[in-house]
């Protein structure tokens, strides 16, 4: 059953199979273990990202296709939903109407990129992304009287998502069981949904002509496979997933701006965490998206403790504190990169058949 599941891609290594138990357990349990306010946003914030950088590596580690427009497609989920509930107010049908004209947008503009820009190689493609993608960010900026401009759109949920809303008087388990235990929640079954989607389609034999043309794609075009068709709808069905991991972070914020959903940081966020897990493999987008965002989220706070410790220590105290997080950020990433060139999944899957033998 588990095996049909995640498509017969099981992690195949004891540590890497652990790590991602712990990782889904946790995503799973947060409102009960770590009933915080920020606790939730950082384990939010964590699904939001795995289906991005799933979304992302499905372009990029199975196909082989750099793009700079991800974060356009982001972007483009966020200002659906934004724009959908400011316009037509709290309800359903303004979030379904909001996802699918999302949805039909992001289809469009990838398939047009797709079929004008995909014959283009390599940083060729790379560099048409990028400009089309500043200018979105630059008419999202602009049409204030849409999208906000700078200061963006808050927008109310329907009322079965707001957090003022109680479905239990007493906490149950340490839980408060609000709309935002269930805003939380349908992102969560949301997200599984999406990974396994993506598993789905890899492992699928449509998934395997990607990965052919990611390694070869003049064989893969003489033994009959059109590659521009297949490129053009990995490039589409990497836009959608990208799309709804941008409508599932808007609906979490009740918030959309230009620097929330559509900076190019984020595009260097989800570079960096696909090197991290590990390219061509949706497990290295849900180890690498945990691992970042909680660094990115924790860092700062255990420098704090260490600046604590060392106090007074004239050089000491000074590289350990808490401004400093971001240099030692770059230093992690650097030493991951080191250590695990193929990121945390492949290093560990290589080493799968060596503890099996023991």
């Amino acid at each position: 059953m588990l095996n049909r599941l995640l498509s017969h891609d099981l992690p195949r290594n004891r540590w890497l199979t652990l790590l991602l138990v712990a990782i889904v357990l946790g995503l799973a349990l947060t409102p009960f273990l770590f009933p915080g306010t920020r606790a939730l946003n950082v384990s939010a914030k964590i699904l939001v990202f795995i289906v991005l950088v799933a979304s992302f590596d499905l372009l990029l580690g199975y196909t082989g296709i750099v793009s700079f427009a991800h974060t356009m497609f982001f972007g483009i989920g966020a200002y659906g939903v934004a724009i959908a509930s400011t316009r037509l107010g709290p309800q359903w049908g303004s979030l379904a109407l909001g996802i699918g004209a999302a949805l039909a947008i992001s289809l469009v503009l990838s398939l047009l990129i797709g079929l004008f820009s995909l014959r283009v190689k390599a940083i060729f493609f790379a560099m048409i992304t990028l400009a089309v993608a500043s200018a979105f960010l630059t008419l999202a900026s602009q049409l204030s009287e849409f999208t906000g401009g700078e200061d963006g759109l808050s927008f109310r949920v329907p009322e079965a998502l707001q957090p003022g809303t109680e479905y239990l008087e007493e906490t149950f388990l340490g839980a408060s069981i609000d709309g935002r235990f269930l805003t939380y929640y349908l992102l969560f079954v949301t997200a599984v949904v999406l990974v396994l989607a993506m598993l789905r389609i890899v492992n699928s034999p449509f998934g395997r002509v990607l990965q052919a043309i990611r390694e070869n794609d003049f064989r893969a075009e003489a033994i009959g496979y059109r590659t521009v068709v297949y490129r053009t709808l990995s490039s589409v069905l990497s836009a959608l997933f990208a799309t709804l991991a941008g409508c599932l972070l808007a609906l979490w914020l009740r918030y959309n701006g230009p620097d929330t959903s559509l900076s190019f940081e984020i595009m260097v966020d989800i570079l960096l965490i696909v090197v991290i897990g590990g390219m061509g493999t949706i497990y290295g987008a849900v180890i690498g998206g945990a691992l970042f965002v909680l660094a990115q989220s924790y860092l700062q706070d255990l420098m704090q403790l260490g600046a604590s410790a060392v106090e007074g220590v004239p050089v000491l105290s000074q590289l350990v504190s808490p401004d400093r997080w971001l240099l030692w950020l770059g230093i992690l990433f650097v030493l991951s990169v080191y250590h695990f060139p193929s990121g945390v999944v492949g290093r560990l899957r290589a080493a799968g058949p060596a503890i099996a033998r023991r």
